[in-house]
């Protein structure tokens, strides 16, 4: 999907590539557990210095992913200096119970997927 895109531009009707388009990237699962991990609203600085393998391009544009699509509450407060936290919405809680399920599977069987990839690269 390009910028101002909002829909897949093959299949605009499909859920699941309209939703994993957007939180199956390299940073956005990261970002939602990070706040999560906080329970509370984080400044920019703190999740980037959470996520410090995530540049601050990338993280300004993943959070401005997840805040169009509902996952993350900005909040911007006029003062000196200015402030702004970014938080879950309901949208994201929702979601995050299927990710760490997910989490979950992974840690239980990325042994067994290692060693399936080792034999499979042997066999080459």
């Amino acid at each position: 999907m390009t910028k101002n895109q909002v829909t897949d531009p093959l299949f605009p009707e499909c859920p699941v590539r309209n939703v994993l388009v957007r939180i199956g990237d390299k940073w956005s699962i990261l970002v939602l557990l990070t706040l999560d991990g906080t329970k509370r609203p984080m400044r920019f600085k703190a999740l980037q210095a959470a996520i410090p393998d995530i540049s601050q391009k990338m993280l300004t544009k993943t959070l401005r992913d997840l805040e169009a699509d509902g996952f993350v509450l900005r909040h911007a407060y006029a003062e000196v200096p200015p402030r702004v936290e970014y938080e879950l919405t309901d949208r994201s809680r929702s979601l995050l119970p299927h990710i760490l399920g997910l989490i979950d599977w992974a840690l239980g069987h990325l042994s067994d997927i290692v060693n399936d990839r080792k034999a499979f690269m042997e066999k080459g």
